[in-house]
């Protein structure tokens, strides 16, 4: 999602506080979720468990009514790359789908997402999948207090590119904090605005990129003004992560217990 406001801020140690208790009720959420996605079980089933979830713990799905959107997460399958809406679509054995989700705690957001399997995958959705994870936890594992924005995207794109997939540029990561989308932009590619903006100590941002089988062009459903797909129909996968960027590097706020960590193999 595009709109930002225009700041980036320093958080305070209870700010970072705020931020890590919002990180932690999104990765309880995606545990939650996760064992649901599996065939037969529509995307807008999916969505109303995200919503009576956050509800219940007295918590608030960020992405509803943000921008005129009407459900609680983005579910992107196969060949959509991000912001999927929810509808009566059945996931199938085979597909693959990105479960996107946004919790705002007292104020604070926690953002991440995972794509998932349904069944038994392709060779080709395994990888690319595997690619997206790898390129989260190394472009984490490049940075440093007051590196480059750039760094994250230098890393990204070594990595995609090394393995025969492409990283889509339309869409990025952002900041957030009490606001869910603020400076500073996250690019997961290189580019003069990366290499200018540094990552200060305080600093809480997104990394999520979006890896396409095939070529990296986007194109925007006009019908819905929300659901983008591959330009050439081919697979997309996509794996987000809210980090909080310390005096000592970088913290992982959207932890899961259950989920998978740096290393996974799929």
């Amino acid at each position: 999602m595009l709109q930002k406001n225009k700041k980036s801020l320093q958080l305070s140690e209870l700010e970072r506080d705020a931020m890590r208790a919002a990180g932690r009720f999104n990765g309880q959420l995606m545990d939650y979720i996760r064992p649901f996605v599996k065939e037969g079980v529509t995307t807008l089933e999916i969505d109303r468990l995200v919503h009576d979830y956050t509800l219940a713990h007295k918590h608030r799905p960020a992405t509803l009514n943000y921008m005129g959107y009407r459900h609680s997460c983005c579910t992107s399958v196969n060949d959509v790359i991000c912001h999927g809406i929810p509808g009566k679509y059945a996931l199938r054995y085979g597909d693959i789908v990105n479960v996107d989700i946004t919790s705002v705690v007292d104020g604070w957001h926690g953002d991440q997402s995972e794509t998932l399997f349904v069944g038994e995958v392709s060779r080709e959705a395994r990888a690319v999948v595997q690619c997206a994870f790898d390129c989260l936890h190394l472009a984490i594992g490049a940075i440093r207090p007051g590196c480059r924005v750039a760094d994250i995207g230098e890393t990204i794109l070594s990595e995609a590119t090394r393995r025969g997939f492409s990283v889509v540029r339309e869409y990025v990561g952002h900041g957030l904090g009490r606001q869910f989308h603020q400076d500073p932009s996250i690019f997961h590619f290189p580019n003069h605005e990366g290499r200018q903006e540094r990552l200060l100590p305080g600093t809480c941002f997104t990394i999520e990129p979006m890896i396409n089988v095939g070529s990296r062009f986007t194109v925007l459903d006009v019908a819905d003004g929300w659901t983008v797909r591959t330009r050439d129909g081919k697979l997309s996968a996509q794996f987000e992560h809210t980090i909080l960027m310390t005096e000592y590097g970088p913290e992982v706020l959207t932890t899961t217990c259950h989920g998978p960590n740096p290393g996974h193999s799929f």
